[in-house]
């Protein structure tokens, strides 16, 4: 008989409300309770998950080709910019300082292990992605004695993307032609102005 009057007083809702709330109170002096949040006010016991499984090795591969890793981001090249101001002070010039201040702040090159992404616009609505599989052709164009280029990348379906004013313009050129699974032959011609 007194065993059974001392399972009944653990199984009654007195005894469970109060280890409960016991429990809640020594959850809230932790800084960041596990499994919890402070305006639950639920009573029910809190469990946890185990996992007896290791992910498999190709799931684990995949996941790390489908991380993007980023080969370069960043804007024009900054000499474009101080060179075009420079020569700015004559009318004639004039038009080609204002595109390149616009290049120097709204527009923006990433080249990643999956993909290149040009973004420009006032506030980066304008978003350019392809993949490096629908390259066909790349082409550089170096500016300024070979200090920045420009890159002509031609697509499969016939369509040009020109990036102006890229810095270390001849290794980003390489790299979508290694990553287009195309020959590494990169052509370029003659530096030309500004």
């Amino acid at each position: 008989m007194a065993a059974t009057t001392s399972a009944s007083r653990l199984l009654s809702p007195a005894a469970t409300t109060i280890s409960s709330h016991n429990h809640h109170r020594y959850l809230c002096a932790i800084p960041n309770p596990p499994f919890t949040s402070h305006a639950s006010k639920s009573t029910r016991p809190i469990t946890r998950l185990h996992v007896s499984s290791k992910p498999s090795a190709a799931a684990a591969a995949t996941a790390k080709s489908s991380q993007e890793t980023v080969f370069f981001d960043g804007g024009a090249h900054y000499g474009d910019l101080v060179a075009n101001l420079l020569l700015g002070f004559t009318l004639l010039w004039l038009p080609l300082t204002l595109a390149a201040v616009f290049r120097a702040f709204f527009l923006r090159y990433r080249f990643t292990n999956l993909r290149v992404t040009v973004i420009s616009g006032l506030t980066g609505q304008d978003r350019s992605d392809f993949s490096y599989k629908v390259i066909k052709d790349v082409q550089v164009v170096p500016r300024f004695i070979g200090e920045w280029g420009d890159i002509v990348i031609t697509l499969k379906d016939g369509t040009k993307v020109d990036l102006r004013s890229v810095p270390k313009f001849r290794e980003i050129a390489k790299y979508c032609l290694s990553m287009a699974e195309q020959p590494v032959d990169l052509k370029e011609s003659g530096p030309k102005g500004f």
